[in-house]
């Protein structure tokens, strides 16, 4: 209970029918024969998949004897989730690359087609940072960045020519939304009634730029370099400046799948967790750029995926940084390990903006969705060690200086000016 809040609030229905769910689940101490080798695992086309593929491409699924496991390309967040619904024995996925607030959102019901809770658990988080906030070369001269005093003076310009500002986001309730419209908010913009925030695939924003059909895009890489690369717009800020070292995706499954298979799961978080190491050691880089880039899986460019992985940031505004602080890490800094105060972000976030009602008790859910025990339990079977020595990253401070403590997220709630509370 100490990882975040001591304020109780109702258990929802969906939270009880997850716990119930749930509660024969114990952690695995010891990898044991897997009880298939089979699994369907999706995948976005975004540089923060590697893990997945690195784990498939360099061997370390068949290591682990997890030699069937098929990584399925999802063309949108939204189909992510419908696939998740379906399951794997239905023509879906068991598991996937996923925007971390995801599977709370399915876990509650919140996002599911029957409107029924969908349990999931977060295995690992797959990365920190890397991802971007970007802007049309339209508002180049409004030279936007993380800290934009003139950002409601733009848009209210821009929403005076009858056409208002639109914001592209990947999913709502995810991680890109939750960027845009920390950032919107905290430089004094309410994003749901000055502009209009629309959902648009990763790989489909820079064609979307480019068509005019949006000002200002938030998504990870490699689409923000490919903007730049194209002359069509400028890197207004990298996350890592909003939140530095801020989580971002997870490695998720099923529930129902990873009580079936507790063996096989453990050992999927063991490849994973190595091709974790591989990704963020800097002799694969371009190995790396060079898998991520073929059409199955990416499918951009070397130019477009390697210098953000290796900290080199054209924001195409005229500064140029390299060796970047806010670069992507999939391994370092602890950036695999699913810290439970940052899930309790995400949550209290969705509360914030209504996608998950007041009164949800973000203690039982983060508990029942995040397994840190199968983290700590796979890092230890690999020599890794267990992990951090707590599920609590502690207070997070915000480039606007809000400051959030796991231990009271209402009292960051209260303190926010803008908000839209369910």
């Amino acid at each position: 209970m100490g990882y975040f809040t001591r304020r109780y609030f109702v258990v929802s229905a969906a939270t009880s029918a997850i716990s119930l769910l749930l509660s024969p689940l114990v952690a695995i101490a010891a990898p044991g024969k897997p009880e298939t080798t089979e699994v369907e695992l999706g995948f976005i086309a975004l540089t923060d998949s590697a893990p997945l593929i690195i784990a498939k491409e360099k061997g370390f699924f068949n290591k682990q004897g997890m030699t069937g496991v098929e990584l399925k390309k999802q063309t949108s967040w939204a189909v992510t989730r419908d696939n998740l619904e379906l399951g794997g024995s239905r023509g879906g996925i068991d598991g996937a690359h996923i925007l971390t607030p995801m599977p709370y959102l399915l876990s509650t019901g919140a996002i599911t087609k029957s409107k029924q809770p969908l349990p999931m658990l977060i295995l690992a988080r797959l990365n920190t940072q890397g991802q971007a906030i970007s802007g049309s070369k339209e508002f180049l001269d409004e030279k936007l960045k993380v800290k934009a005093p003139n950002l409601i003076e733009t848009i209210d310009k821009k929403n005076k020519t009858g056409d208002k500002f639109k914001a592209a986001v990947t999913f709502p309730g995810g991680t890109h939304d939750l960027w845009m419209r920390y950032w919107m908010a905290a430089n004094g913009v309410d994003p749901d009634k000055n502009a209009d925030l629309v959902v648009i695939p990763p790989p489909q924003m820079v064609a979307n730029m480019q068509s005019g059909t949006m000002d200002v895009f938030c998504v990870g890489e490699p689409w923000n370099e490919r903007l730049v690369n194209k002359k069509l717009g400028y890197t207004i800020t990298q996350t890592g400046e909003i939140w530095k070292e801020h989580p971002e995706k997870a490695f998720t499954m099923r529930a129902d799948w990873v009580k079936k298979n507790p063996n096989a799961s453990l050992r999927l978080l063991m490849a994973v967790q190595q091709a974790q190491k591989w990704a963020d050691n800097p002799a694969n880089t371009k190995e790396l750029a060079e898998i991520l880039s073929e059409d199955k899986y990416v499918k951009a460019s070397v130019d477009d995926l390697l210098p953000r992985l290796q900290g080199t940031v054209d924001y195409g505004d005229g500064r140029k940084v390299t060796n970047s602080p806010f670069k992507m890490y999939f391994w370092n800094n602890n950036a695999s390990f699913p810290y439970k105060s940052h899930d309790a972000w995400f949550i209290t976030e969705n509360i914030r903006w209504g996608y998950l009602p007041k009164n949800t008790n973000t203690n039982a859910l983060v508990k029942q969705v995040n397994r840190a025990d199968l983290w700590r339990a796979a890092a230890k079977a690999n020599g890794y060690g267990t992990g951090p020595a707590s599920d609590s990253r502690g207070v997070e401070v915000f480039f606007d200086g809000v400051k959030f403590n796991p231990a009271n997220p209402q009292a960051y709630l209260n303190s926010l000016k803008i908000k839209a509370l369910k």
